[in-house]
């Protein structure tokens, strides 16, 4: 079996801690570059999409039925107003309600027909002639964002059916940011995929998991420790699971949290599938890690945890 991991984030932090598992399983494997800088792109390439649609494939990954019609995804966001310029905080910087965003979203069906994947996730129908952005809004998270013009007649109307909404006021009441736009990125109707190469995915995003049922793959919601997974999953193949804890921005993420979430990590992936490699039930682990321009990969076999000379040393030192 071999077992792949997609860990964004991973090698973006400024400071982490000591991670016995996952330090061994880098420095024992072979270290190769990697072209995407993205978990999006990642993904897309891996999957051989050409058409970058990730509202269409979310939408599927959650159930849905995209049909013919062209989809984007529309992540819930806040723009904020500084003294020169307007930034943008992501669904990761918001903590939004189930309830929240029902209410925003059924608010909003009178101008565009959206589906909620889940709080921090969205889709919406494009009519016709509409555009949308190029990457998710984490990517774009502090940076000056795009203002709607006159021609954007879909955003203009969201943002302006958001002004004001209940669940916004209650927001600010509360010293929340309000949901005051959409963020409209990887637009375009689904594509038949030909082929997948991992036997099943892994993921709590819905774009992962609309690509493998787009290329007749196994999609399962992450569970909640490689133990769970391991006591189940098939004796052989390439199997491929999303960790995605770590993703958010450093400009987001207080230490204390990316200390947890990669501590979460190293308990419940690193050190199970470590063991799994040890004891023969896995063959290999790759750690694929699509952070700009250390996108690196790690592949290990279990031959490799012989190669004694290879130190352990702390994740800054990949960067």
């Amino acid at each position: 079996m071999h077992c792949e991991l997609l860990v964004p984030g991973l090698l973006s932090a400024t400071t982490t801690p000591r991670a016995a598992a996952l330090e061994l399983l880098l420095a024992r494997g072979r270290r190769t570059g990697a072209d995407a800088a993205t978990p999006e792109a990642w993904l897309f390439e891996g999957f051989g999409a050409r058409q970058h649609a990730a509202g269409a494939f979310s939408l599927l990954g959650a159930g849905g039925e995209p049909g013919e019609a062209s989809w984007a995804r529309a992540d819930p966001v806040h723009l904020r107003l500084l003294r020169d310029r307007v930034v943008v905080m992501p669904a990761e910087a918001l903590p939004l309600s189930p309830e929240e965003a029902g209410s925003l979203a059924v608010h909003l069906a009178a101008i565009a027909e959206v589906r909620v994947l889940s709080p921090r996730r969205w889709s919406v129908r494009l009519p016709g002639g509409a555009v949308a952005g190029a990457k998710p809004a984490i990517e774009a998270a502090g940076e000056p964002a795009p203002i709607a013009r006159d021609s954007d007649r879909l955003l203009t109307e969201i943002q302006m059916s958001l002004h004001a909404h209940p669940v916004n006021e209650a927001r600010e009441a509360r010293g929340q940011p309000p949901v005051n736009s959409l963020w409209l990125w990887g637009g375009g109707p689904l594509e038949r995929l030909e082929e997948c190469p991992w036997q099943s995915v892994l993921a709590d995003d819905p774009l992962p998991l609309g690509l493998a049922r787009a290329a007749g793959a196994r999609q399962m919601a992450l569970p909640q420790h490689a133990a769970a997974w391991l006591s189940r999953a098939a004796e052989d193949g390439r199997h491929l699971i999303v960790l995605d804890a770590l993703r958010a921005p450093a400009a987001l993420s207080a230490e204390d949290d990316v200390r947890e979430a990669l501590e979460r990590l190293e308990r419940d992936w690193f050190a199970p599938l470590l063991c799994a490699l040890r004891d023969g039930r896995v063959g290999m682990v790759t750690i694929h890690v699509p952070d700009g321009e250390a996108a690196s990969s790690f592949e290990t076999a279990r031959g490799d945890l012989r190669r004694f000379w290879r130190r352990p040393r702390a994740l800054e030192r990949y960067t």
